[in-house]
């Protein structure tokens, strides 16, 4: 029998995953856009900053247009822009430069991603006795199903080798290579608004201010 891992840390480092080519808004820094006057970055960082330790951005390309953020930039940790994984990837590597056992990832294109996402995946990690958890909301379609969130998880460091060397034979789907290594699902409730809405298309800016206008918490 596989010895029970460690807990994760409640206050490990975070790392916002912004790596991505924004293809269908038009190419550019989804990040930067504006929702309710601020940006999505910005308002990934309020969000994940109180949770986790250290905290940096994940992103491609020139890092001094980020640089008002005032956060460590670090490059995808594979070539080619293979997906979200090679964000997770970089994430790993910074992390365990830190000497963290684990660190947590979030979407810079979720703005309204829950305030307690750090405690409840490593409450579920913990709770089942796993290497990692992935959020998860009830999935409208299939009930009493789940719909898992890849990019909002907490990742153990110690796998990193393991994760570059999927990368290198071609693996780019998230849940293939976490279901292989006994990922489990953190739930989280889905009202009163999606915590998970994340930002694809211009239209959806035009549903995040309208979420917002229905939530002034979220000003």
């Amino acid at each position: 029998m596989s010895a029970r891992p460690p807990a994760p840390d409640l206050r490990p480092p975070g790392v916002i995953l912004a790596g991505g080519r924004a293809t269908r808004m038009g190419g550019g820094d989804k990040g930067l856009r504006l929702v309710a006057g601020r940006s999505l970055m910005a308002r990934a960082i309020e969000r994940l900053r109180p949770q986790c330790g250290p905290l940096a951005l994940n992103a491609n390309g020139d890092p001094a247009r980020l640089a008002g953020f005032g956060l460590p930039v670090l490059p995808d940790g594979a070539p080619g822009f293979p997906g979200p994984l090679a964000g997770v990837l970089a994430a790993m590597d910074w992390a365990a430069g830190l000497g963290a056992s684990h660190v947590v990832t979030a979407a810079a294109d979720t703005p309204f991603f829950p305030t307690d996402l750090v405690r409840r995946l490593a409450e579920a990690a913990h709770a089942a006795g796993a290497p990692m958890a992935m959020a998860a909301t009830p999935d409208p379609e299939r009930p009493g199903r789940l719909w898992r969130h890849p990019t909002f998880a907490l990742w153990p460091t110690a796998l990193r080798e393991d994760l570059r060397a999927a990368l290198a034979s071609g693996v780019r789907k998230v849940v293939l290579w976490t279901d292989a290594h006994g990922c489990v699902d953190a739930p989280f409730p889905a009202g009163p608004f999606d915590p998970f809405f994340n930002v694809n298309a211009p239209d959806d800016i035009d549903e995040a201010e309208r979420i917002v206008r229905a939530n002034p918490e979220l000003r």
